[in-house]
């Protein structure tokens, strides 16, 4: 776990019982995942994969949410450095391929706003567990850019295109509960409950036949691997879009508190 630490500084991991590895999102502005912190997200997965002593891996965030998003440092990149967005849409192919190819099953436990990077890795776990009051947010369109990373493949598989549409389209938050109802979540649980409902779960998969469980997690990710182009699709697109007028504003709106004045929708 050193070794991890050592890799990975700003993650936090904890060996909470044998054979599962918790991973904790800790850092400022509830937990906004840093430049640093998004390529690290993407890359721990693998090193996850291969660690002997880890069965089950459980993702979680510290203090009163699980994750905020990318943080406007990132975004700032992104935005005005062509080389670094380059690089940062590779980070996030990489998160979520390397999410969907880690043999070991992932629990995550959302609380509190859940956003962005870490809501990308929230919702690809195997199984994803949130309070009620929980706020998912996928947040593209409302910076202006398209839907990408995870969700053109995740989100209609898991709750329908109809769901889908509305949430992605609109940028509406979803309630731990309602995300339950329509199938977005595999669990919903009192607030209070999450970490300890999360452990349990993953203290119950450390202790079953793991080829057994690591086969099914690879047979069943095959329907987002068959999603590949829409996903890559997806990805480019929102890319593309960090290069145009629209996310400008979309940030600044963020940053000043205020709704947006796209300048395609003048």
């Amino acid at each position: 776990m050193t070794d991890l630490a050592d890799r990975f500084p700003t993650l936090t991991f904890d060996r909470p019982v044998d054979g599962v590895l918790r991973v904790t999102l800790d850092g400022p502005g509830l937990n906004a995942v840093s430049p640093q912190g998004h390529a690290e997200l993407a890359d721990v997965w693998r090193a996850i994969d291969r660690d002997p002593e880890t069965r089950v891996a459980v993702l979680r965030g510290a203090g009163k949410g699980f994750s905020a998003g990318g943080s406007f440092e990132l975004i700032d990149e992104i935005v005005n450095d062509h080389d670094r967005r380059m690089q940062v849409m590779r980070e996030a192919r990489d998160l979520v391929v390397n999410i969907i190819d880690c043999s070991k099953p992932i629990v995550s436990a959302m609380h509190g706003p859940a956003v962005g990077a870490g809501l990308v890795a929230g919702m690809l776990a195997d199984v994803s567990i949130v309070g009620k009051t929980a706020k998912i947010i996928d947040g593209h369109t409302r910076l202006g850019v398209a839907a990408g990373d995870h969700a053109a493949i995740c989100w209609p598989l898991l709750c329908g295109m109809a769901k889908a549409k509305y949430y992605l389209l609109t940028c509406d938050t979803l309630t731990g509960e309602e995300a339950e109802r329509i199938g977005l979540v595999s669990l919903c649980v009192e607030d209070d409950e999450v970490q300890d409902r999360a452990l349990e779960v993953a203290e119950q998969l450390a202790g079953m036949a793991q080829h057994a469980l690591r086969f099914t997690k690879h047979s069943l990710n095959h329907w987002y691997r068959t999603a590949a182009p829409i996903f890559d699709t997806s990805l480019a697109l929102e890319f593309m879009n960090f290069g145009g007028a629209d996310v400008l504003e979309g940030l600044a709106s963020h940053q000043e508190k205020r709704d947006p004045k796209f300048p395609s929708a003048q």
